[in-house]
């Protein structure tokens, strides 16, 4: 893989060090849980299709009390697409199919159904075009209107620092892009996704930052608020089949599971997003 420039070594440290102050924080709520669950970390090497190192990436997972699997990744990678794919990529034929990629990726599914999973992902791609892309949705199998607009809340404030009208495009794109057309159901209760946002990059890295840091400020509070809730088999089972509709959306339609595939990645990284337990009646 090429040498990074000024840009995407940026990128690469900042998502590496999202990923360590959230991984932190979750262990900091198994310990207010009586859990000494910590986050096991597989580092991971990629063989680009040409022959050359392709990057690799840092993959993160920890099962407790609190969080029954929860997986927080970090890649950065960069090579060439193969040529089907590339068809797919903007800037890919301009650039001789070469592409460069740094972001972090995390899913949480949770013991208690009370407490709702979550994901949060954000990127930085480069073809001959450079862009940010990422969001954060929240996906709660017993939903509580209090939790959903304190998420929202967070996410929207983000984004209004940037763009008066970034919320609305954003949260309508989460809504539109989490969406089970053969259920004809939402996967959760949304939040925002972006994509192939170019320009300035310094505009761009500080809203995706802000991203991040929204999603560190809202998730942890809601886990502490619900992971205690008493719940039965009635809940159980709503969990259960919830969690067979998300897998269901993440191997059929999402794009980071296909593009990570695609380019060679990490296999269990790509599919660390499917829950360790999941029910279709």
């Amino acid at each position: 893989m090429q040498a990074l420039d000024e840009q995407q070594s940026a990128a690469r440290v900042w998502f590496e060090d999202l990923r360590t102050r959230i991984c932190a924080e979750f262990e900091a709520i198994e310990r207010e849980a009586g859990s000494d669950a910590t986050f096991e970390y597989l580092a991971w090497d990629r063989e680009d299709p040409s022959g050359e190192p392709g990057g690799g990436g840092v993959r993160g997972v920890m099962k407790g009390k609190v969080f029954e699997k929860v997986g927080v990744n970090v890649s950065t990678v960069g090579g060439t697409f193969t040529e089907e794919f590339a068809k797919s990529i903007p800037g890919s034929a301009e650039n001789g199919n070469r592409f460069f990629a740094t972001g972090i990726s995390l899913v949480a599914h949770m013991a208690n159904p009370h407490v709702p999973a979550v994901h949060m992902n954000t990127r930085f791609l480069c073809t001959a075009r450079r862009w940010f892309g990422g969001g954060a949705d929240l996906n709660p199998a017993t939903p509580y209107t209090s939790d959903t607009e304190s998420f929202h809340a967070a996410l929207r404030q983000a984004c209004d620092r940037h763009g008066a009208d970034y919320y609305e495009r954003y949260s309508k794109w989460c809504e539109d892009y989490f969406w089970l057309p053969h259920r004809k159901v939402a996967r959760g209760v949304g939040g925002i996704f972006y994509d192939r946002l170019e320009g300035g990059f310094e505009e761009n890295f500080a809203f995706t930052r802000d991203v991040g840091e929204a999603f560190l400020a809202a998730y942890p509070p809601i886990v502490r608020k619900r992971m205690n809730t008493p719940f039965d088999e009635a809940d159980m089972n709503r969990l259960l089949e919830f969690r067979g509709r998300y897998a269901e959306f993440n191997l059929l339609y999402d794009r980071g599971t296909i593009f990570g595939l695609k380019t060679g990645g990490n296999v269990d990284a790509i599919l660390m997003s499917l829950p360790p337990l999941a029910k279709w009646s």
